[in-house]
């Protein structure tokens, strides 16, 4: 990740989960370890998979004690097997014992939603569609979140609602029409912004185009209704598909001509990557 989010993003949020775990003491730890003695402890793997948050996983240790040494024998990104050798900590075991879980449930989730990332964007390789990532997002984890799909190999759509504008049926209601919620999103947004809206039926497909969306998100469609939208649309905006898109279902997208795929079930449907903490010792 890089240095400057880890600093104004990541550190408090990690800082708060350490928080979380440890309101006043670890009790367990300091019952058996009254006093600093320094240790090591193993990082493996027990599942094969895609590891991501590696430096989240190490920043827990750094914020107890900036003299934790992390020795990471693998990288971001990288595919690891079962029984692998990740990493190797070295440090005060009060620091090992009280940071191992926080630190350990960055990774597993974040490597998990790597893993499952990776899975989905196998199966879009040789097309031109693009996988996106969604908002649905644990809270207070999406940096963590969103940084794994792109390890993963996915892209991130919009990171919060200042990020951009994309009007939901919601806005739709509220404004009155496709038509008047495009419009007002002009009047009112920076011309830098682009306007993405959700639509459901291809009537709402041609009002989309007609009001100069450059975005046209086609939500719930079937693939046979999508392929007749992007005809619709025939290059006069980007389109979108999204709703229920799963690993399992990804394929049928393929053969419809949209440019973007959105799933939700990149972080929030994912499995946690297993992957612990053995052999820890005194040196």
């Amino acid at each position: 990740m890089n240095e400057i989010t880890m600093k104004m993003q990541a550190d408090q949020l990690i800082r708060m989960a350490l928080m979380e775990d440890i309101t006043s003491e670890d009790v367990s730890t300091n019952a058996v370890m009254p006093c600093e003695t320094k240790g090591t402890v193993d990082l493996i793997a027990k599942e094969d998979g895609i590891i991501a948050g590696l430096d989240i996983y190490a920043r827990v240790f750094h914020i107890l004690d900036e003299k934790t040494e992390v020795d990471l024998k693998c990288k971001d990104g990288d595919r690891v097997q079962n029984g692998q050798l990740l990493a190797v900590v070295t440090g005060d075991i009060r620091v090992l014992l009280s940071g191992e879980r926080v630190a350990l449930n960055y990774l597993q989730r974040m490597s998990g939603i790597a893993t499952y990332t990776r899975q989905v964007a196998d199966l879009l390789k040789g097309s031109h569609v693009t996988l996106l990532d969604t908002r649905k997002t644990t809270p207070n984890c999406r940096v963590f979140e969103k940084y794994a799909v792109r390890i993963g190999g996915g892209c991130n759509h919009r990171y919060n609602l200042s990020d951009g504008v994309l009007l939901k049926d919601n806005h739709i209601g509220a404004a009155g029409s496709v038509t008047k919620a495009v419009e007002m999103a002009k009047a009112y947004a920076p011309f830098v912004r682009k306007i993405e809206i959700e639509v459901e039926t291809l009537e709402q497909v041609k009002e989309a185009v007609e009001a100069g969306a450059d975005i046209i998100m086609l939500d719930n469609m079937t693939p046979e209704v999508m392929k007749q939208a992007v005809e619709i649309i025939a290059g006069r905006a980007r389109t979108e598909c999204s709703g229920n898109i799963t690993k399992e279902n990804i394929s049928k997208i393929l053969e419809t001509g949209v440019d973007y795929v959105s799933s939700g079930a990149l972080t929030h449907s994912a499995p946690i990557l297993d992957i612990s903490m053995k052999h820890l010792h005194a040196v």
